[in-house]
């Protein structure tokens, strides 16, 4: 398991997932990533810092968004 920051770049509240940027990446995206229900549609603004736990790090749609933070 690996903990990782990354900048939220679109949140799909329907099915509750996001587009991110992992920091020091500058050109992959990872779409599709969860994002936990506990975290308020309201938070999830465009630009925002996210940490994104990896559980597989060779499986990005194995991740979640757990935390939003300035």
């Amino acid at each position: 398991m690996r903990l990782r920051k990354a900048v939220l770049k679109s949140f799909n509240s329907g099915d509750y997932t996001a587009t991110v940027q992992l920091a020091g990446s500058y050109k992959v995206y990872l779409e599709g990533i969860a994002v936990a229900r506990n975290l308020p549609a309201a938070e999830m603004a465009l630009g925002r810092k996210v940490a994104v736990i990896f559980f597989d790090e060779h499986n990005a749609k194995d991740a979640v968004v757990a935390a939003v933070y300035t």
